[in-house]
């Protein structure tokens, strides 16, 4: 048996379990030094490295190579920017693998990367957290998890409390079945996770159905929201929607069945979005099937989905009757390419929201991810902003 580097053995000397959240109590990660060899980090209230076993398969594995290990041995936010940059991968398990990084950083500070979970009402939810100040809350969009925010947490975390979670559903959050996994239910969630945390209110971060459900907890909770920045938000309809008969008696609970068999859906899944075996959008999808490989989770994917094509546009409960009525300031970013959120919906926002900001990016459907400097820039200077309301009663007292 080769004996582990010195590296991975200061991350094992000073592995915190607290600091660890293992949804079943152990975990095995498989970590590789590129060029040096693998070891299996077992932890099970302590940790212990052994050689990998390559009969087993890890719950997560992490790559990088010894000099990127060597900056994540000092610092924990190296290590984060060596992961947006490429230069350490993580794979299958992003929670527990981003949670051994969060728990072997050494650090002691209470504004330091954390990865754990928060009981509610509704169940355990999941999260991804870091900084100090005002709270700011980062809501995933349809079948993606707090990870699609790790550069948001990365970037935010300065100046802010910021806290990325799981929708219940989704990521590793409770899955509770037969939830209506609408925009009242998310609504309804993201509220006792403020409340768990004691939080009063926040600003809130929303990326495709996260943004749907940003806008509903600002549309019901007006008294707990600060600013609301919408990244390619997804947004109810306003052509005719053929098939909303059908879509309406179809039964979300059929998910409990998997039609397909894993390999099947993981290799359609994978030619569907570009780039998916390698880098951030493979991140993206080992989540994606992770969470749908549980029948809990593909029923609530294919609630949530049929309730992104159910949303009514108009009438007293309409999203775009209820939009025009928005208290809180807001930020749209749009990506000009993309596909599922065309940029036309910009449009209808301003005349129903003459007051929001706009930002339109050269990018798709995720800009945290495919532009993060800019994005996370604007996100910044809209936070740091007065809000219009302040500025309403500076010039009336003027």
């Amino acid at each position: 048996m080769s004996a582990p580097p010195d590296v991975l053995e200061t991350l094992a000397a000073r592995f915190e379990p607290e600091a660890f959240d293992a949804p079943t109590g152990r975990a095995r990660l498989r970590l590789e030094v590129v060029g040096e060899g693998r070891w299996d980090a077992l932890m099970d209230g302590g940790m212990e490295l052994l050689e990998a076993d390559e009969q087993r398969r890890p719950d997560a594995r992490i790559t990088a190579d010894a000099d990127t290990w060597r900056l994540l041995s000092r610092d924990v936010r190296g290590g984060m920017d060596a992961f947006r940059a490429g230069r350490l991968a993580i794979r299958d398990d992003l929670h527990l693998g981003i949670g051994f990084l969060a728990a072997t950083s050494g650090s002691t500070d209470p504004k330091r990367l954390e990865v754990g979970r928060v009981r509610t009402k509704l169940g355990d939810i999941a999260l991804l957290r870091a900084g100090a100040g005002d709270p700011v809350v980062l809501i995933h969009g349809l079948g993606a998890s707090k990870v699609s925010f790790v550069p948001t947490v990365v970037a935010l975390a300065d100046r802010y409390r910021v806290l990325a979670i799981d929708l219940p559903g989704f990521g590793d959050s409770a899955k509770p079945l037969g939830a209506a996994y609408d925009p009242r239910f998310f609504a309804n969630a993201v509220a006792g996770f403020l409340d768990a945390c004691e939080i009063d209110r926040a600003h809130l971060v929303g990326n495709s159905m996260g943004g749907r459900v940003a806008l509903e907890f600002g549309f019901r909770h007006p008294d707990r929201t600060n600013r609301i920045a919408l990244l390619a938000p997804s947004l109810a309809w306003r052509r005719d929607r053929a098939w909303a008969p059908l879509v309406r008696v179809l039964r979300p609970e059929l998910g409990l069945i998997q039609p397909a068999p894993r390999p099947i859906v993981d290799q359609l899944v994978r030619r569907l979005v570009p780039g998916a075996h390698d880098g951030g959008p493979a991140v993206g999808v080992d989540e994606f099937l992770r969470s749908y490989a549980s029948p809990r989770g593909r029923a609530a994917f294919y609630a949530a989905l049929r309730n992104i094509y159910l949303d009514e546009p108009e009438g007293p409960e309409g999203f775009w009757t209820r939009l025009c009525e928005l208290e809180s300031d807001s930020l749209f970013v749009w990506g000009r390419h993309d596909m599922l959120v065309p940029i036309a919906f910009a449009r209808h926002v301003r005349e129903a929201l003459p007051a929001a900001e706009h930002l339109e990016l050269s990018c798709g459907h995720v800009p945290q991810l495919e532009r993060p400097q800019e994005t996370h820039e604007a996100v910044r200077r809209f936070f740091g902003a007065r809000p219009r309301a302040a500025r309403r009663r500076s010039a009336a007292r003027a």
